[in-house]
């Protein structure tokens, strides 16, 4: 089976951790060529799990607005999502930080908006990967 992934964006903009085996994650982001971040971090199952929640929460109604969801509440994180809700999508904002909670060493950029379905099954297709993943 293949290990989770998600990739939000297109050719332009996009970001995408994937596991790269047990906990550790490899974190890509691209911004048209000009901005880029690539860096690994670990993240146990139980977060990937609990962020992937978080984010579905937040794509149905009535609950459809404005959200941030940063990957490790609590402890140095590499990664986190703000939406913006466009049309009948979401536009977001992804800010990484590489070397934990680092306000000078960051890349953060926009991801033009992606429909509410879509991020649906992204985010279900990347919960049913990492269940299955904690199984074996």
């Amino acid at each position: 089976m293949e290990q989770p992934r998600i990739r939000l964006g297109d050719d332009g903009a996009w970001w995408e951790p994937a596991r790269a085996g047990g906990d550790v994650w490899r974190v890509t982001a691209d911004w048209y060529s000009c901005l880029r971040a690539d860096f690994t971090v670990e993240l146990g199952t139980a977060e990937v799990a609990d962020f992937v929640t978080r984010i579905r929460s937040h794509l149905v109604a009535p609950s459809r607005g404005r959200f941030s969801a940063a990957v490790t509440p609590g402890r140095d994180n590499p990664l986190t999502l703000n939406a913006e809700p466009v049309g009948d999508g979401f536009a977001f904002f992804v800010r990484l930080t590489p070397n934990g909670d680092d306000t000078a060493c960051h890349v953060q950029f926009e991801i033009d908006p992606i429909a509410t379905s879509e991020l649906e099954e992204a985010f279900d297709a990347l919960h049913t990967a990492s269940v299955s993943q904690r199984r074996r």
